[in-house]
């Protein structure tokens, strides 16, 4: 049985990043570039600091795994906490109100529990690892759709798009041309949360985080969903890449994506 400690731990850590990240959303902010186009807030920071303030003061011996300031904690352990402060960074520095907090938390290598929130919408996404999916403590649901056709999908382009553009928008164009409807909205976490919730029907993406997935990846899963790579493979929240629909889409969608790989190699071998 999963400590309710730790979920009331997550939602706790999310609900606080959500009132820093509300307090200086549309404010001047401090932003700065890790990349050409991969930014960081002092929001980001400061929610970071804060969260692992909470780990180290109630669970001293559970690693943090996060995006700004990389892995901390022992060497090695049960417990790793998997924590993006703020998902949609570039929506929130342009004052777009897309954005959301993600944790996780992985007990023995397992994503056992999550929580997401976006503070916009005072939308608060939970999960645990058999005990199901909740939106504002309402349970969710992945919707009916089976056909591509009738499918609204959502995706996402890396901070390497500049470098990886032909590719990333080949496919993108495959999808658009069976689907009806594509959207990109700018927060893998969101992403994740919408098809758990029924809004989507599914998500691909390449080149993520686990921080971006780890807690998402438990709603959709608890939700009824299905998540593989990109190749049907099982998922992992490490390799970086992922299939994700309500179940009834996933085998269209990955014959699209097996498509798209034979039509790329034909182009190459030409």
């Amino acid at each position: 049985m999963i400590d309710p400690l730790f979920l009331a731990t997550a939602v706790e850590a999310v609900l606080a990043a959500g009132d820093l990240q509300m307090a200086r959303f549309g404010t001047d902010l401090r932003v700065a570039k890790k990349g050409a186009i991969d930014l960081v807030t002092e929001v980001d920071l400061a929610v970071e600091r804060t969260f692992r303030a909470m780990v180290a003061e109630r669970f001293p011996d559970h690693l943090v795994l996060a995006e700004e300031l990389g892995a901390s904690g022992p060497a090695t352990g049960k417990y790793c906490w998997i924590f993006d402060p703020l998902d949609g960074t570039t929506n929130y520095a342009h004052g777009l109100p897309v954005f959301a907090s993600s944790l996780a938390l992985e007990i023995d290598g397992v994503v056992s529990v999550g929580a997401i929130y976006d503070p916009t919408r005072r939308e608060l996404f939970t999960a645990t690892l058999g005990g199901g999916a909740y939106l504002n403590g309402v349970p969710m649901r992945v919707s009916p759709v089976g056909t591509l056709v009738d499918a609204m999908l959502v995706t996402g382009f890396p901070y390497t798009i500049h470098q990886s553009r032909d590719e990333l928008v080949s496919l993108f164009s495959m999808f658009i041309s069976k689907a009806q409807a594509v959207r990109r909205l700018g927060s893998a976490a969101l992403d994740l949360c919408y098809v758990a919730a029924g809004r989507m029907d599914g998500f691909w993406e390449q080149q993520l985080k686990p921080w971006d997935v780890a807690a998402g990846a438990l709603m959709l899963a608890e939700a009824g969903g299905t998540i593989t790579g990109l190749d049907g493979a099982p998922f992992d929240v490490r390799r970086g890449q992922l299939m994700a629909s309500n179940g009834l889409l996933h085998a269209a969608l990955l014959e699209v994506v097996r498509e798209w790989r034979v039509g790329r190699q034909a182009a190459v071998g030409d």
